[in-house]
């Protein structure tokens, strides 16, 4: 920024999907979440897209969205799939809010544990 600027700078939440208007953004966001740690998975097993394709049996193009984060290509459920073929369990609870919470939240958790 030029010095003498008049530029204003906005203070995002903490979901970019809501600051950029995303239809749904909680949901979108939970999306990310699972299927950026999907990808790290493979980077972390050394899986060539050919090779993750065979095993999670999708077509390698798909294999190649779902690295390069394209969303719209992958329900939750679908990720769901693809986490089980990764021997990943998937828990899904439901419980009330809290006091200190104005709305109730969606959120991903991950274990360090097998």
């Amino acid at each position: 920024m030029r010095a003498g600027s008049k530029e204003k700078v906005y203070r995002g939440s903490s979901n970019v999907f809501a600051d950029v208007g995303t239809a749904h953004p909680r949901q979108v966001r939970v999306r990310a979440q699972v299927m950026s740690r999907i990808a790290e998975i493979l980077k972390e097993r050394g899986l060539t897209q050919k090779k993750a394709s065979e095993l999670l049996g999708i077509p390698q193009s798909k294999v190649s969205c779902l690295m390069n984060g394209k969303l719209s290509m992958f329900s939750l459920d679908h990720l769901f799939e693809l986490l089980n073929a990764l021997d990943r369990d998937v828990e899904i609870i439901i419980k009330p809010k809290t006091s200190q919470e104005k709305i109730a939240t969606i959120q991903v958790l991950l274990t360090a544990f097998a």
